[in-house]
């Protein structure tokens, strides 16, 4: 049988239902990639570090056969009987009746009755793949038409089955009168008000994963790990800001340290080259000098050159050389004739007097000044010859 319920929304309700539409529908997916997320995780350690951290889903099933209450561990597709216990020796003195008889991480495991199957009515139904997003409201409204009972005189419950394509679920409608499920718990006395929830059995014994027991009558058992688990969230949310904090200061001072060292080079590298700018000059003053005597003669060819061409009663005073300048005083007996002598020279051009003739009374010569422009070549050229002997020169004074 297919059935095919529409809902349409109320006039008026706008943008809020839309609101409303896109909350449904992200609640439920969000639910299950959680769900599907941390079952992920927990598969990937192994049982006894799950039961340790009781990551794994485990229920404590009971079922009433005759007299007896029959107790078993569910965790998972796995169902590991522990005990039978007679009804009649549950005390009633408002303690646990089960604590004594169970382990504590046992007894503390959530509790579950489960039903017979006679005693529930199924039904497969097809339903639009939208409907699973509101599955139970949606088949509340099927009760009366799918079974013999109305929805205010069952409980019920509703699980998928398949997922036909992209646009369809089978579904199973699970329904069991009141007074059967009022019936059933009353007969576990006082077991009754510490149930989480009711589930029932499918052909083979095993539960079928539903929940029967209304939101009203679910016992609620505190999570003994929920304020250990907040306070290791909390801590973990510290410590992860710790962390990131450190990390910034760490790669805060890494990138002062870096800039200090970057600083350091470069001012390493001014330094080297202003270092190797002042050598460049030095070799370049040197190489310039060198060129500069190299082209110009020396001081010991300008005085024996001299020497071979003023004549011996010509005595001179001072000889100074400044740039290519060079400078004679002294007295002489021939001193007009002294720029003829000096001309032709190959260390120096111009040779001239400098001021007038003065006549020394005492020595009865001549007090001269003489200027000369020195010779300067390119370091390639060759150097004059000075050994030649210049005509009509004499010994030096």
């Amino acid at each position: 049988m297919r059935v095919v319920v529409e809902q349409s929304a109320p006039a008026g309700s706008g943008l809020r239902g839309g609101f409303r539409r896109v909350e449904g529908s992200l609640r439920p997916r969000l639910r299950g990639f959680l769900a599907w997320w941390t079952g992920a995780l927990a598969s990937c350690l192994p049982a006894r570090v799950r039961d340790l951290f009781e990551l794994s889903p485990r229920r404590l099933l009971l079922r009433r056969v005759g007299a007896d209450l029959q107790l078993a561990l569910w965790r998972g597709d796995d169902v590991r009987p522990l005990a039978g216990v007679p009804v009649a020796a549950l005390a009633d003195d408002g303690r646990d009746p089960l604590s004594a008889l169970l382990a504590p991480r046992v007894a503390d495991v959530p509790r579950w009755l489960v039903l017979p199957a006679a005693t529930v009515l199924r039904r497969r139904l097809t339903l639009p793949a939208a409907a699973g997003e509101r599955l139970r409201e949606v088949l509340g409204f099927e009760i009366d038409r799918q079974t013999p009972f109305t929805a205010a005189d069952v409980s019920y419950d509703a699980r998928v089955l398949n997922r036909r394509g992209d646009d369809q679920l089978e579904v199973e409608l699970v329904v069991v009168p009141k007074a059967t499920l009022d019936a059933a718990l009353a007969g576990l006395g006082p077991l009754a008000s510490t149930l989480s929830g009711v589930d029932a059995a499918d052909a083979a014994g095993q539960p079928l994963g539903i929940n029967l027991m209304g939101d009203a009558r679910r016992h609620r058992r505190e999570d003994p790990w929920r304020r250990r688990n907040a306070v290791l969230l909390l801590v973990a949310g510290v410590a992860l800001f710790a962390a990131m904090w450190q990390m910034l200061a760490n790669r805060e001072a890494a990138a002062e340290v870096f800039e200090q060292q970057v600083d350091e080079a470069v001012r390493q590298a001014r330094g080297a080259s202003l270092e190797k700018r002042r050598l460049l000059d030095l070799v370049e003053g040197g190489a310039f000098l060198q060129a500069a005597r190299a082209g110009a003669p020396t001081m010991v060819e300008v005085m024996d050159e001299l020497a071979r061409r003023l004549p011996d009663d010509t005595y001179l005073e001072k000889l100074s050389v400044e740039g290519d300048r060079v400078l004679l005083i002294g007295l002489s007996r021939e001193a007009s004739a002294l720029v003829g002598r000096l001309q032709g020279s190959p260390l120096w051009t111009s040779p001239a007097l400098a001021g007038a003739l003065q006549p020394d009374p005492r020595t009865r010569m001549d007090r001269f000044t003489l200027t000369a422009t020195l010779v300067t070549a390119p370091p390639d050229a060759p150097q004059p010859a000075t050994n030649a002997e210049a005509p009509g020169a004499a010994g030096g004074p």
